[in-house]
């Protein structure tokens, strides 16, 4: 996503419509593919709350792209993406100091009993 963001933002007048749409099909490959992963991740937090977790994740991805509409609105289209490039290398940058849950973890059941899901 950061390397088509990039390539993105050198798009100008001096490039082709159909070298600057592969840019972009190629660079909403990727974004699609992230946005699937998120929501594939989704019930594996905690099954019974899979539409809660759901409706948290689409609401933030919203808050997302209000907040990268009003950079757009400030800044040039090459700046907007630099910016999201920045924005998606952070991410993967912040993401790599997180821990995944070892072992198992805890899930209570609906009628009160507790389920240990292994995690490896």
């Amino acid at each position: 996503m950061t390397l088509g963001f990039l390539l993105m933002s050198q798009i100008n007048s001096d490039w082709s419509i159909f070298l600057a749409v592969i840019v972009m099909m190629g660079c909403s490959f990727f974004v699609g593919s992230g946005a699937g992963g998120v929501f594939a991740v989704v019930p594996l937090i905690r099954r019974r709350l899979t539409g809660q977790i759901a409706g948290v994740v689409g609401a933030y991805g919203n808050i997302g792209a209000v907040l990268f509409l009003t950079v757009l609105s400030f800044v040039t289209a090459q700046t907007f993406f630099l910016v999201i490039a920045g924005s998606v290398a952070l991410t993967v940058f912040a993401v790599m100091f997180l821990e995944e849950p070892e072992g198992h973890i805890a899930e209570v059941l609906p009628d009160g009993s507790v389920q240990m899901i292994e995690v490896s």
